[in-house]
């Protein structure tokens, strides 16, 4: 039977760059999903402008880049009275890794990051699902998977679960708690959509909210987030539901006019998921299975990758000096939150307004009088501004003169 120092569960992009930096630092891995690459996925694709560097110490921007990824320059943000204001990443006093975040489908974002595991080195087995741990005497030593009919254990010194927002490694782990995200979402590309330019845009209204970002070859990914309580409606017909809704805004009505849709409409949710722990013995949690960024800051890639830098930047010293224990890897869960947390409190500042029209309304229009505050705000919402500085005096009183 074959052991391994790193074995990861899952795919995605939390998944392919934690198994490429542990391969990179000397560590044999293996990394699992159940799916077949290329496939899609239901995701905002939108990449911010600090994602960039990781995806340069990934040594994947330039495949990204030949791989058509569109580029934003910024975001524009339309409350449901269609009152809006752009702010652009370039024009804050702090200077981005680059002056535009990236949108480029799943399908080939995904297939990139995974080549860059095997090129590490990783040993990748698509269509192998993640079964369950094995536990001895407390501890994580690997998990059983299956190929098919076939069951198959993996042994090895640490765990990295990167499963995503149901993650089954961390209710394997006993960590994974209900959230307050009662919340879905709805994905879809659409060609023929009128008057797209350089950066992305929101439209929120009551109780829901839209993003758009061009994801290259004419086509834009349009991300809707809704309650989980109309769940029924969209169980009927995601489609109809899905164009019903956009719609319903007069400007999205008159662009997506002689639109269509040229991906099906893919759901997922609900968002109510958090973890207790992203640490254990033996094992440890990256990207949306360690915690989920609310969809409307549209900030879930750069969350994957940076966690998976942090994660192998304590998995490898800790493994070097013996085992993977929960009190050898706790700094991780620190990292964590230094990281973190000022997007933490960002996304639960914007996700109560986004979703509360008189909020929305007071805050467009204070920052469509103040645009230098706007660009801070995206440039927060980008990862290229510290959030910190939202909450100066001076650019909160903007919001009351």
């Amino acid at each position: 039977m074959t052991s391994w120092d790193v074995a990861v569960i899952g795919g995605g992009p939390a998944g392919a760059a934690t198994a490429t930096l542990a391969a990179r630092a000397g560590l044999s891995v293996i990394l699992v999903d159940r799916a077949r690459f290329p496939r899609d996925k239901a995701c905002a694709e939108y990449l911010s402008p600090e994602a960039a560097r990781d995806l340069d110490a990934l040594g994947v921007l330039g495949r990204i880049e030949a791989a058509g990824a569109a580029r934003l320059h910024g975001f524009r943000l339309v409350s449901d009275d269609g009152a809006a204001v752009c702010g652009r990443f370039a024009n804050t006093p702090f200077t981005p890794y680059r002056p535009f975040g990236y949108a480029l489908p799943r399908l080939a974002f995904d297939a990139i990051l995974l080549d860059a595991a095997r090129d590490a080195g990783v040993e990748v087995r698509e269509g192998t699902a993640f079964d369950h741990l094995i536990v001895e005497g407390g501890v994580v030593r690997g998990a059983l998977v299956r190929e098919g009919p076939d069951a198959c254990e993996i042994r090895s010194r640490i765990v990295v679960g990167a499963d995503g927002l149901h993650s089954r490694v961390a209710r394997g782990l006993g960590v994974a708690r209900r959230g307050g995200l009662a919340r879905l979402a709805l994905v879809a590309h659409l060609t023929g959509v009128e008057a797209m330019s350089d950066v992305g845009e929101m439209f929120a209204s009551d109780g829901w909210y839209v993003g758009l970002a061009p994801v290259g070859g004419g086509r834009v990914n349009f991300a809707m987030v809704v309650p989980q309580a109309e769940a029924a409606g969209i169980e009927h017909d995601p489609e109809a539901f899905f164009l019903a809704k956009l719609r319903s805004v007069p400007e999205l009505a008159r662009r997506i006019r002689g639109a269509r849709v040229a991906r099906e409409v893919m759901v997922t949710g609900p968002f109510a998921r958090r973890v207790s722990s992203p640490v254990a013995d033996g094992a440890l949690l990256v990207g949306d299975a360690a915690d989920f960024y609310d969809p409307f800051t549209g900030e879930g890639i750069f969350a994957a990758l940076r966690g998976a830098r942090l994660a192998v930047d304590v998995l490898a010293p800790a493994l070097a000096r013996g085992e993977a224990t929960r009190r050898s890897l706790h700094p991780y869960v620190a990292m964590r939150r230094r990281a973190f947390l000022g997007k933490w409190i960002l996304e639960r500042v914007v996700g109560l307004g986004a979703t509360r029209p008189a909020l929305m309304r007071r805050f467009t229009r204070q920052l469509a009088r103040r645009t230098h505050v706007a660009d801070l705000w995206v440039g927060a919402a980008g990862d290229t501004v510290p959030v910190r500085t939202l909450f100066a005096p001076r650019h909160l009183m903007a919001f009351v003169l």
